[in-house]
């Protein structure tokens, strides 16, 4: 496993990292995310992405579960707020309110007396980005997040709480969480570099497109899986996308590697960005998708891709 600097920050991530989105606490239960949060660390995975959102805090839980008896500063965890948790009209969004309490919710439920890094889980226009800002800035102050940071937060967002930071006197975001794949490129016109030029790292997540980018939907949708569960990633699975994914596969074929190395190897090819997120449903996942860490796509293979990609719906 290699591992790469959040931005410009001192701390360093694991190429590769887990998440618990749509999984952990939901498909996956406590017995069986344990052997794969282990096999994750295992396989040289320090960083554990969770967020209060998912299966309304069970997931922060089990991962907690998971956890325990390995030492925590071999650990990088993080979690997020932002979605309504209950129908409290204040459990919700990013006021200081809401940021105050959600942590220390999130801290007990995982079990920790801190977050390496703390998500603002999107953008939240009923509340000034200066509050947000400051109550972010008191929770670094008083030990409880290390780093904080947006999750799909446009650019122009990003710069604003960059500003407000400044202007304060305040810590910044440090990281910022898109979705990044080969089928949507969108964070390359503006969000990447606008985060490189802010010394921000990214950890992006839906790096296999939600399996897409595995293979596995080339035949149709199984009864069960992801995709045909899932109703926005179903605005993916088109023929167009689906040819460029079979051409994708021919590629891997050649390099004797899993399809999934290649999407993964591929995001990778950027240094800007500082782990690519899996949602791995067993070990055996765990174990291959471990592997793109350590390849490295050269120039023809890269170009190759281009124009196998260049027939996608992304936005370059």
């Amino acid at each position: 496993m290699q591992y790469r600097r959040l931005g410009r920050h001192g701390l360093k991530v694991s190429e590769i990292a887990i998440g618990a989105w749509l999984t952990y606490g939901a498909s996956v239960g406590e017995q069986k995310a344990a052997p794969i949060i282990r096999a994750a660390i295992d396989s040289g995975i320090n960083f554990i992405d969770i967020a209060d959102i998912y299966s309304r805090g069970e997931a922060e839980t089990v991962v907690g579960e998971a956890i325990k008896g390995i030492p925590r500063s071999d650990l990088v965890i993080s979690s997020k707020l932002f979605w309504p948790m209950t129908d409290n009209v204040n459990d919700r969004g990013l006021s200081r309110k809401h940021i105050m309490e959600s942590v220390h919710k999130s801290l007990k439920r995982i079990g920790t007396d801190y977050l390496d890094m703390y998500f603002c889980h999107r953008f939240d226009p009923e509340t000034p980005v200066d509050e947000t800002v400051r109550a972010m800035d008191d929770l670094v102050h008083q030990g409880k997040v290390l780093y904080w940071g947006t999750s799909v937060w446009s650019a122009q967002q990003i710069e604003w709480a960059h500003h407000e930071a400044a202007r304060y006197g305040c810590y910044g975001p440090s990281m910022e969480q898109p979705r990044y794949n080969m089928i949507d490129r969108h964070i390359e016109a503006e969000i990447l570099p606008t985060c490189a030029r802010l010394g921000m790292g990214l950890t992006v997540w839906s790096p296999l497109g939600q399996g897409l980018l595995t293979g596995k939907y080339n035949k149709g949708l199984p009864p069960g899986s992801r995709g045909a569960e899932t109703e926005w990633l179903r605005g993916d699975l088109t023929e167009q996308n689906l040819q460029v994914v079979r051409q994708l596969g021919a590629v891997a074929d050649d390099l004797g590697v899993p399809l999934s190395n290649l999407a993964l190897a591929w995001i990778l090819r950027r240094p800007e960005i500082s782990c690519a997120i899996i949602g791995a449903t067993s070990a055996e996942h765990v174990r291959e998708n471990v592997t793109a860490s350590e390849l490295t796509l050269d120039g023809s293979t890269q170009e190759r891709i281009e124009e196998i990609l260049a027939g996608t719906n992304s936005e370059a």
